[in-house]
């Protein structure tokens, strides 16, 4: 099914599973849907299975829209339980989406349908909300936990079963499209097999020679590796230190958890020669989410990072901010740059982007699809080099595999009860009839709109600490002065004088 295909059947109304293989573009449509969808009015509750994969859709954890919680079955009077705000917000939603369905219990689907049905009156499946789940059973599993409730992928749910989901299985490879023997490989591994050449092959990477021009991010399956490694790269530049604070707002307890679901440091180190990956899709498209590069200077005034990416552009990265939302409604935001260090990251945060080269350790690996994740984020086998491989890296479920046969002939099945409906959508997206009047709105404000306002009060917010701002603030500090006062003193927001003190006391 093509992309277009599927978002005529969203478009639709149905309930959706958008599924098929790493880079065939479902979080792009996925996205497309979304935008397509608040644009004719419709309130849409963009969630995701973790944190992270929430942010990549500006949303927030099912678990935390639905009111489920960490609970492994509803609270007795569950209705009672939910705070008014939280019901509201079930209530007014015409779209629930769930991305990376794959690591969502069945029992947890069953949750969120009773909720629904519960917080909306409403004995339909999910209280007749319209529900899109998205993602791909080859990746991350559910985790089971030997202290609480076991449970498997969401087609054994009872919600999967009585809901009537339509498969929307994406088939056009967009990541690999110019690497047809990798691609290949990919869907090897899916498959559960894969041809002694094909092993061979991969093999091979492992002698393959690093070339030292070459921007490589190495993924590994542990926090433990990957800190260890782009601390001891850091440290090892004999350059200037440039420091950036991330600024919040909302409650602190959204706030905390928006955190924990970010990409984003709080207090990003930055030297030339860094190594750097983006952690978002620019507007202006100028890189994507996983695009390498490496930092060569800093812009004079902002201190905003120059980068020359993998594919030679020299981009300057300016602050941007994500958002903790609840519905429509948004309970935080944070503001740092878009970058992190990229001499190295885990499988589990690699999930969702595209990598122009990578060197992979799966010697640790420890759960079926991980070896998959990884694998399927480069575009080319050339520009892979592998370091390690045990028994379970190349592993995918054999359920999962069962799923997948049975999902591809649902979805052949749904283009044909779908001929006229996608039919009248292609001539109504031709003639221009599914765009909605334009509304009158004030355009978005630039960065740099944002940050010259910013600065009417804060003058020195986002410049670099100097060795003499260091020593007077901690003079002051320890002189009893106030953060409103040093506030005032330095020019800076009181957030950014209070995670100055904190480092310079760690130091």
């Amino acid at each position: 099914m093509t992309q277009a295909q599927a978002l005529a059947i969203l478009e639709s109304g149905a309930n959706v599973l958008l599924t098929g293989a790493a880079g065939t573009g479902k979080t792009y449509t996925l996205n497309q849907f979304i935008k397509r969808a608040r644009r004719k009015g419709k309130a849409v509750a963009v969630t995701a299975t973790t944190g992270l994969a929430a942010t990549h859709l500006g949303g927030n954890t099912i678990h935390a829209w639905s009111g489920i919680g960490v609970h492994d079955e509803l609270p007795k009077r569950f209705n009672d339980y939910l705070s008014k705000s939280r019901r509201d917000l079930i209530v007014n939603s015409d779209i629930l989406i769930i991305d990376e369905i794959s690591m969502l219990h069945d029992y947890r689907l069953d949750m969120v349908d009773h909720a629904l049905r519960q917080a909306r009156g409403n004995n339909f499946a999910f209280g007749g909300i319209q529900v899109v789940l998205c993602g791909d059973f080859f990746q991350l599993p559910p985790v089971n936990r030997n202290d609480s409730r076991q449970g498997s992928f969401i087609v054994g749910s009872n919600a999967w079963r009585e809901s009537d989901f339509t498969v929307c299985y994406l088939q056009q490879q967009y990541r690999q499209a110019d690497d047809q023997a990798y691609a290949d490989i990919l869907n090897g591994i899916r498959g559960g097999v894969l041809m002694r050449s094909q092993i061979e092959l991969l093999q091979s990477r492992a002698q393959a020679v690093d070339d030292p021009f070459t921007i490589r991010t190495r993924l590994l399956t542990t926090n433990v590796d990957v800190d260890a490694i782009n601390h001891q790269h850091l440290n090892s530049i004999d350059q200037e230190t440039h420091e950036y604070y991330m600024q919040t707002t909302g409650g602190k307890q959204y706030v905390e958890t928006l955190k924990r679901s970010c990409l984003a440091s709080e207090v990003l180190q930055l030297k030339r020669g860094a190594s750097v990956m983006t952690i978002k899709n620019s507007t202006d498209r100028k890189f994507v989410n996983g695009s390498l590069g490496t930092v060569i200077d800093f812009e004079k005034n902002t201190d905003h990072p120059i980068v020359v990416l993998s594919n030679g552009n020299e981009v300057t990265i300016r602050p941007d901010t994500w958002e903790l939302r609840d519905g429509d409604k948004k309970r935080a935001s944070l503001t740092q740059l878009p970058l992190r260090l990229a001499w190295a990251i885990t499988v589990h945060k690699s999930q969702g982007m595209t990598l122009d080269a990578a060197r992979i350790d799966l010697s640790k690996a420890f759960v079926e699809g991980m070896g998959y994740v990884a694998l399927s984020r480069v575009k080319s086998i050339n520009n892979l080099i592998l370091d390690g491989l045990n028994n379970m890296a190349l592993r995918t479920s054999p359920l999962a595999r069962q799923i997948d046969i049975e999902l591809r002939r649902a979805s052949e099945q749904a283009l044909l009860t779908y001929a006229a409906v996608i039919s009248a959508w292609e001539q109504a997206e031709e003639a221009g009839e599914h765009e909605p009047p334009q509304a009158q709105k004030k355009s978005a404000s630039s960065w740099a709109d944002k940050l010259a306002k910013m600065r009417e009060e804060y003058p020195n917010a986002y410049r670099p600490w100097k060795e003499a701002d260091d020593a007077k603030l901690l003079d002051l500090y320890n002189a009893g002065k106030t953060t409103k006062d040093l506030t005032k003193t330095f020019g800076r927001h009181p957030g950014s004088i209070e995670k100055r003190i904190e480092k310079l006391l760690e130091g």
